[in-house]
């Protein structure tokens, strides 16, 4: 076995509707597939921005059409959202395999995340979900609803919710044994579902954890020897835009957070992605972070390409 591998999937991998998604994964599957054909284990993380966001507004719309239709938490959504996206994946996976000869198998564990019911994030919402809705019909959410509402870009207003830092992941032991009997695993779907643990209970919140992070916690727990976040752009860059724009090959630690520090990434596109890294990078002696597109990944990992953060 070369290297144990946890790839975190973008949402440029998936797609926007349920028919997108089922043509977009089988030339997602193509690339880790190629990770896998050249001897590496390979662990799948994903996000499910779109995804989640259209189970909720499907069962708001559906309920607001029908008394009788019940609301669905967004604990749920997200579990939904783990199930339909895990199951265009691993047939799509299952396939390119198989096409090529490789007989393995391929699963997907609906994932919960632990996190800290104390956490400062659930002071603080900051992740929209949903749709949008004018100034009035907000006000009238967090009356009836308790909903934490805001404006979003001049677009309208959204829900937002909390977006907690991963603690723990509950099925981590089922994980762990499909890995070490050479299954190919689908986990940690969308950040995973958070949950609390309440004495021998795992309640779930309405949050999304970032994708990124919760990549990161898992590659830890499986003592993983490169977490590679994929992402629209080949590499990293630092003043991206600019007429100074620079692109990085390589990043120590301590560069990255210079870097973090002086304003480079923006919240909620790169900054995450280069947060994980460094925390996975950082986590053990030896460990790597690989930021790259689907395409170039195999190429990353032979150092041709992407941005490579190492301590």
């Amino acid at each position: 076995m070369k290297n144990k591998i946890v790839v975190a999937l973008g949402g440029n991998a998936l797609g926007n509707s349920p028919k997108e998604q089922l043509e977009l994964v089988k030339n997602t599957a193509k690339p880790i597939v190629d990770l896998i054909e050249e001897g590496n284990q390979v662990i799948i993380a994903h996000g499910n921005g779109p995804q989640v966001g259209m189970i909720n507004l499907s069962m708001e719309t559906a309920s607001r059409c029908n008394s009788k239709t019940p609301e669905m938490p967004f604990p749920e959504c997200g579990a939904m959202s783990q199930g339909y996206i895990g199951y265009h994946l691993q047939n799509a996976i299952r396939e390119e395999l198989l096409n090529r000869n490789l007989e393995m198998q391929v699963a997907t564990v609906v994932t919960q995340v632990i996190v800290d019911k104390n956490d400062d994030a659930f002071n603080n919402p900051t992740k929209p979900i949903g749709a949008f809705y004018s100034e009035e019909e907000a006000k009238r959410l967090e009356i009836e609803k308790g909903y934490v509402m805001k404006e979003d870009a001049g677009r309208g207003y959204r829900r937002v919710v909390p977006s907690p830092i991963p603690i723990d992941v509950a099925e981590k032991e089922i994980v762990k044994t499909l890995v070490d009997n050479n299954h190919i695993v689908i986990t940690v779907g969308g950040g995973g579902i958070p949950v609390i643990k309440e004495n021998n209970s795992l309640i779930g919140v309405p949050a999304v954890i970032d994708k990124d992070f919760a990549s990161e916690k898992i590659a830890e727990i499986l003592d993983a020897d490169y977490l590679i976040i994929l992402t629209a752009v080949e590499k990293v860059a630092i003043n991206f835009g600019k007429e100074n724009e620079k692109w990085l090959d390589t990043l120590t630690v301590d560069e990255a957070n210079a870097y973090i520090e002086e304003g480079h990434f923006a919240p909620g596109s790169m900054l995450p992605k280069v947060q994980a890294a460094v925390k996975f990078a950082s986590s053990k002696k030896g460990r790597k972070a690989l930021i790259t597109s689907l395409e170039k990944a195999a190429k990353g990992i032979k150092g041709e390409t992407g941005t490579l953060i190492m301590d």
